[in-house]
């Protein structure tokens, strides 16, 4: 007799350590917990699993994270970025910001949720920009992180010292 989708859930994440993408779909979650299991030993089958993913459900922004991360990692950075600029548009509408990152305003919180994960993925977009040798679009994008995440909580600090290494 086949187990209903929540205990499917259990059963996989008892086997190892699982990510927490925070609160998402069953069936989402199982795909990006097997596309990161995946990842280790077969890139082309954790990209099919997150797109079958993000096929699914397009709305659900962990998996843009997950499929810029791994094009990131294996030096894919064209489709990193196309992937990064697609999961940004989903964040800002759904955070109610304009989609052009030059126009984003400061809040006065940075909660969790889409307005965190654009700053997040914008920070991404950064670096992945570096990587492309494209020093000045890089370093526009950490000028408006710094104004709007002055503490540093997505991580921007980070690349900006690898783009001030750069020269």
């Amino acid at each position: 007799m086949n187990s209903p989708a929540p205990q499917r859930v259990t059963d996989l994440l008892s086997e190892r350590d699982p990510i927490n993408f925070g609160d998402l779909p069953d069936d989402i979650n199982i795909l990006l917990q097997q596309g990161v299991a995946a990842y280790r030993q077969d890139w082309s089958q954790a990209d099919r699993l997150f797109r079958q993913a993000l096929a699914i459900a397009p709305k659900e922004l962990p998996i843009y994270f997950c499929l810029y991360k791994i094009h990131t990692y294996q030096g894919n950075l064209d489709e990193a970025q196309v992937v990064a600029e697609s999961g940004l548009r989903e964040a800002t509408t759904q955070a109610g910001w304009p989609t052009d990152w030059r126009a984003w305003q400061p809040q006065t919180l940075l909660s969790d949720g889409p307005g965190r994960f654009a700053l997040y993925t914008l920070k991404a977009l950064a670096f992945i920009h570096l990587r492309q040798n494209n020093t000045d679009q890089a370093r526009q994008m950490i000028v408006v992180l710094r104004e709007l995440d002055p503490t540093g909580a997505v991580g921007w600090p980070v690349v900006a010292a690898i783009a001030d290494g750069i020269g």
